[in-house]
């Protein structure tokens, strides 16, 4: 935990929590321990009634010079050092393993794949724990030692979970956490058991734990660390303001996310639209959300949109038809009832751009690909590859445009994924609880299988002249 400063203002004083239903509008303090409106039971979020900059350069040299030469030591934090534009004070007891500064590769190899001149990769798998849950979790751990709360509980697909254990270690704080049983990846659960948290492995899907959490939410011991805290998507949201730095503040045409609770999009959503709003971008890029064709409830539902819906000048839809058994080896985004949708879906309407799904080759081969650049991803974050493509081919994206994909997590969040789709054993099954189908088959189109020579030179160089 980092020691703060000498308190300056007190933003809190005039920060609060407001009901993203706009009918309802509700407002509560920065305090009140809610997770979603007391009154319309819709999810809530943040308003740090943050003011357009009369000198955007100013903040701009400003951030830099925090990252370049940090005067305190939050500054070292890619959360913490644009703390003005978060809901903490300057005293705040703040969080942090030095998350963010994650890097923006050039992926010349995954864009030719995808039919574009240039591709972007912004790699979130190079936070401390392996993920793009650090960034939120960092905020989202502040503040739960702020409130007074003895707990910190998630649910979790393995990434928050890591997440949240890490954290709460770092803050001296209990962490439980609620996974489903036998459908996380044995990395991810390895890094929640060595950070010290309690396991709970609980009969049923992730939504199903989802599900226990906001029950456990309305004990006055407990503060939830999923993404449906508001808090949490404060700390994600700075993603954007770090990417837009590393891109010399030229905004990029398209930024590409994987959507699974939908509460990363919300929050690079949120980034952007401030930046906008302060005055320190000119142009919102178009955000598009990248779904697994068996946990996709938010690309259906954007298909079905009108042409006035999708042009932000019709209302949206307030129901999701949730999917009761989502199904994909991806696992960090098998999850069939986002509680962030609605908030993403605004966001990805309001930068004018899309949510499609893809398929289980699709995601298999694009991270193959993204292998082939020297990258690597999990699963999940493979997604955005896969949809680029698919976004280019329907002409939603065009081959000379600027173009950032967002990778969510290391690619040794889930190794046995990569070993089976280059060995040939990569399958998938129905999906079906009382299903006999056998599973199906992933042919890898970049397959890499490890070769049995003979323990001699001659052996090996003909190996090596065959392959060349």
């Amino acid at each position: 935990m980092v020691k703060a400063a000498n308190p300056v203002e007190k933003k809190t004083e005039k920060a609060e929590q407001r009901c993203v239903n706009r009918a309802c509008g509700a407002r509560f303090g920065l305090r009140e321990r809610i997770y979603v409106c007391s009154k319309c039971g819709e999810t809530l979020e943040i308003d740090c009634h943050l003011l357009r900059s009369n000198d955007p350069a100013a903040v701009r040299e400003r951030w830099a010079a925090a990252k370049a030469n940090p005067k305190l030591p939050r500054d070292a934090s890619g959360v913490w050092r644009y703390l003005e534009m978060l809901p903490f004070d300057d005293d705040a007891p703040f969080v942090t393993l030095f998350e963010g500064n994650t890097p923006l590769f050039h992926a010349p190899r995954s864009a030719k794949y995808c039919g574009l001149a240039g591709l972007r990769l912004k790699h979130q798998g190079y936070n401390p724990t392996g993920s793009f849950k650090d960034t939120g979790m960092a905020a989202a751990i502040t503040q739960a030692v702020i409130s007074g709360a003895r707990t910190a509980v998630c649910a979790s697909t393995g990434n928050t979970a890591a997440s949240l254990a890490a954290y709460a270690a770092r803050a001296e704080f209990q962490a439980a956490i609620l996974l489903p049983r036998g459908q996380v990846s044995a990395a991810k659960l390895a890094q929640s058991l060595d950070y010290g948290a309690l396991v709970l492995e609980i009969d049923g899907n992730f939504d199903d734990c989802m599900r226990l959490i906001q029950e456990l939410g309305d004990d006055p011991a407990i503060y939830v660390a999923n993404s449906i805290n508001p808090f949490r998507i404060e700390g994600q949201k700075t993603v954007a303001f770090e990417l837009m730095e590393q891109c010399s503040w030229q905004v990029p045409d398209h930024v590409v996310v994987p959507g699974g609770n939908m509460g990363n999009s919300t929050a690079l959503g949120k980034g952007f639209q401030e930046l906008l709003d302060m005055g320190l971008i000119r142009r919102l890029p178009k955000l598009s959300v990248i779904q697994a064709e068996g946990a996709a409830p938010v690309a259906r539902l954007f298909a079905n949109l009108t042409p006035g819906q999708r042009a932000g000048e019709e209302e949206l839809p307030e129901k999701l038809a949730i999917v009761e058994n989502p199904k994909t080896l991806a696992t960090a985004i098998k999850i069939g009832a986002p509680v962030s949708w609605k908030k993403a879906l605004r966001a990805v309407v309001r930068s004018h751009g899309q949510v499609i799904a893809v398929s289980e080759q699709e995601i298999a081969d694009a991270k193959a690909m993204i292998g082939r650049d020297s990258i690597g991803c999990e699963p999940a974050s493979a997604t955005t590859v896969a949809g680029i493509k698919k976004l280019v081919a329907a002409g939603h994206v065009q081959p000379g445009e600027d173009v950032v994909a967002v990778l969510t997590g290391h690619a040794l969040k889930d190794p046995d994924y990569m070993s089976n789709y280059h060995r040939g054993t990569l399958a998938i099954d129905s999906g079906a609880k009382d299903s006999a189908a056998p599973p199906k088959p992933i042919h890898g189109a970049f397959q890499n299988a490890p070769e049995r020579v003979a323990a001699t030179k001659s052996a090996i160089l003909a190996s090596l002249k065959q392959r060349h």
